[in-house]
């Protein structure tokens, strides 16, 4: 961390007790609280990224996962992502604004019930992840990771110039993170990326 320049910001990821396995135990958040103290200290928590895997469906159940995960989290800047695009309606982006989530903007393959490209804002903090659109390794795959196995093309990431635009004025930071990142593509959208913002 102290190798890291003035202004720079850690988004730390909540682990796979928090998000996949949902623990009700608050001593995992506890204990994550704790770690993230050294990041608090030196100003540099950007945000904690809660990602959700598809099983994670809109139901009452999961709501009141989220409230509690709010709660155990304190007033840390939390921003969720989920996969399962039951989740895009207008009462559960107003829930999040009461409770002060950010909302997770991501750029995936367009298949049935995962989130489209969209910018939505509902805290202070713009968020966007990119994940490429390896449309045909998504759910078919031996290995987790190589659904991440994407190169995007520049014109496939000029779709996104407006929606981060948009996500800069409403919001007071806003993050871009490219999760392409088996074979070090991620390396070249950001590049990109910054490239068109220049």
């Amino acid at each position: 961390m102290g190798k890291t320049g003035e202004g720079f910001l850690f988004s730390i990821k909540a682990n796979q007790e928090m998000t996949h396995q949902r623990q009700q135990d608050n001593r995992v958040f506890v204990a994550f609280v704790h770690m993230l103290q050294p990041f608090i200290d030196a100003g540099k928590l950007g945000c904690v990224l809660a990602q959700f895997p598809y099983s994670f469906s809109y139901n009452r159940q999961n709501c009141d996962y989220l409230a509690r995960f709010r709660e155990w989290l304190r007033d840390l800047p939390l921003v969720v992502e989920f996969r399962n695009a039951q989740w895009l309606k207008p009462e559960v982006f107003d829930w999040l604004r009461k409770r002060n989530f950010s909302f997770c903007c991501v750029d995936e393959p367009q298949l049935p019930n995962l989130l489209p490209p969209l910018a939505e804002v509902t805290s202070d903090i713009g968020y966007v992840r990119f994940h490429g659109r390896n449309a045909a390794r998504w759910w078919q795959h031996e290995h987790a990771y190589e659904r991440y196995d994407y190169a995007y093309s520049a014109e496939e990431l000029k779709e996104w110039l407006p929606r981060i635009s948009k996500l800069n004025n409403l919001a007071e930071r806003t993050f871009v993170f490219a999760n392409n990142h088996w074979r070090g593509q991620a390396i070249g959208t950001i590049r990109q990326l910054r490239l068109m913002f220049d």
